[in-house]
């Protein structure tokens, strides 16, 4: 795990130390409210409906035990005794004062983490897999080169103040866990006929009101020009984005005007007075990077297997959570576990104090001190020996977390809604939670197979919708709350938009509405073998569409 040297030591703790005057000015009206924001800004604080907010950036998902621990020990003293994981792999604090941010601020860089970049037009948090080194599909560890593009971009002074805020996510799996084609750079790392490490590039990719699929521009960079491309991408964005309107200003935009092979064009031009200068990346570099992210010494654990058989026959409780919450490990003796923030009922995404601390403390124990924040709102624990897989469940268990879901429609995606947001037109939470209880049941969920829900309260799309298996979108209309549906979307390597079906529908039908969507596709899928997605890809729309507006039910 990446460990701050002496550069980032100074720099959080100056940064903190500039902060914490500039909120004693404006505590003492020196400065306005107007004055203060950009700066507030800078450090991840966000002024909504009821208080501020704290985001804390969780560079490519990658947290220690002491990491956690001291996000519990901030959700305990300054909050209200939780936080909520975001899905840009962060954290966020919905309820501290302003006078305690300089305070919290400082706790965090006693541990190496910051809120610095997590809000304004500059590059935000890098994303990645979160089973990153640990996969065993993947190609190479992803985080080393998430975490170059880290260093590069803090606090770059051609790229502080971009058109509009900029997203970049880097997977090295065959399966994209990362959902790069949503970014507006996304990175695929892979080999080349030589066996050479280098990534496909894409480029223009986002969600919000104007959704698009990134497009590719690069097969094949090599991983010694990952800063010189970038840098060039950047320059063509800094120099062409609209900033006459900010609807208009994401690179995705840029990318669609322009025409993606016109756009990679002006890439590739900058680009090659770029190739050769000081932002090459030499293999000693990119190897010393690398060298933070060596994976754990992970002994042999032999007779794992005979262990989960026999704790498989004694408790059906592990055994359901074993087949939905653990993955498949590079190495046979181990695992990694997905642990489910979406209790059913819950809020999703959401973490209270002492569970992080229980967390942290199993993290310790039995997981090599490692932790990951997934896109998905959940935490996972990437070495876990299977021996040890029973002794985790049942730590799990203890606080409330061993919800066996992961991946099925109660693991449902949600932003904070208007229970927080000052831009929601509706609420969210209610809404997940709602979903959350109507399908509990587990044997049902099995039933249905993987499925991925995903809420927003608003355009702005932080609740993903426009990707879900079925996303919902909340919106305002003549002083209501009302829900959009769509179906189709996808995050994964087979990026797609989801389809808005009709009308909207209030929020005491939306749940009716997502169970006739259910029940229509558990009706005319070919067998349990057919996922969601899979059934709509084949037969589009219309079945749904019948179904929720030609008399099975009635729409707002």
């Amino acid at each position: 795990m990446y460990r701050y040297d002496e550069f980032d030591h100074g720099f959080v703790k100056s940064r903190v130390a500039e902060f914490r005057d500039q909120v004693e000015r404006r505590l003492a009206g020196e400065i306005t409210e107007d004055q203060f924001r950009p700066l507030r800004l800078m450090n991840g604080v966000y002024l909504q409906l009821h208080a501020y907010m704290l985001r804390v950036a969780i560079p490519y998902g990658t947290l220690s035990s002491r990491q956690l621990r001291m996000l519990g020990h901030i959700a305990r003293t300054y909050d209200k005794g939780y936080g909520h994981f975001t899905t840009r792999q962060n954290i966020q604090f919905n309820w501290p004062t302003l006078s305690d941010v300089p305070a919290i601020l400082a706790d965090l860089a006693s541990v190496e983490m910051h809120a610095i970049q997590t809000s304004g037009n500059c590059i935000r948090n890098v994303t990645a897999d979160h089973f990153a080194g640990a996969a065993a599909d993947e190609v190479a560890d992803p985080r080393p080169y998430a975490e170059i593009l880290r260093q590069w971009s803090s606090l770059h002074p051609e790229f502080s103040y971009l058109p509009r805020k900029f997203k970049i996510a880097v997977t090295g799996a065959t399966r994209d866990r990362a959902a790069i084609k949503t970014h507006d750079i996304g990175l695929h790392l892979r080999k080349n006929e030589r066996g050479e490490l280098g990534f496909a590039v894409y480029v223009g990719g986002g969600q919000g009101r104007t959704p698009m699929i990134a497009k590719k521009i690069r097969d094949f960079l090599p991983e010694e020009h990952l800063l010189s491309y970038a840098t060039a991408i950047m320059r063509v964005y800094n120099l062409h984005g609209r900033r006459d309107n900010k609807y208009k200003a994401r690179l995705k935009i840029l990318v669609h005007e322009t025409g993606a092979e016109a756009f990679g064009r002006q890439v590739e031009a900058e680009w090659q007075a770029l190739r050769d200068s000081e932002l090459r990346l030499p293999e000693s570099d990119i190897r010393t990077i690398d060298a933070y992210f060596a994976p754990p010494v992970l002994p042999d654990r032999p007779g794992g297997d005979e262990a989960v058989r026999l704790a498989r026959l004694d408790s059906r409780r592990f055994a359901e959570w074993l087949d939905q919450n653990v993955t498949t490990h590079r190495n046979p003796d181990y695992a990694a576990v997905t642990i489910s923030l979406k209790g059913i009922g819950e809020a999703p995404g959401d973490a209270s104090d002492s569970p992080m601390e229980a967390i942290a403390d199993l993290a310790q124990k039995l997981a090599f001190d490692e932790i990951r924040v997934s896109h998905e709102q959940n935490l996972v624990l990437p070495h876990v020996a299977r021996a040890d897989l029973k002794a985790v469940h049942d730590g799990l268990v203890e606080i409330g977390l061993a919800t066996p879901n992961a991946n099925l429609i109660t693991d449902i995606i949600a932003c904070p809604g208007l229970d927080y947001c000052a831009l929601a037109n509706a609420r969210s939470i209610g809404v997940a939670q709602s979903l959350s209880r109507r399908f509990g049941s587990l044997e049902r969920q099995k039933d249905i197979g993987e499925l991925k829900l995903k809420i927003s309260g608003c355009i702005n799309a932080c609740g993903h919708h426009h990707v879900g298996h079925i996303g919902i979108l909340g919106v305002e209309k003549k002083g209501a709350e009302l829900y959009q549906v769509m179906l189709g979307g996808s995050a994964d390597e087979d990026t797609s938009l989801g389809e808005v079906l009709g009308r909207g529908f209030g929020p005491d039908e939306i749940t009716d509405a997502v169970e006739t969507i259910v029940e229509t596709y558990l009706r005319i899928r070919l067998d349990r073998g057919e996922k969601f997605i899979d059934a709509y890809r084949r037969v589009g729309a219309e079945p749904f569409k019948e179904a929720l507006y030609a008399g099975e039910f009635r729409a707002a």
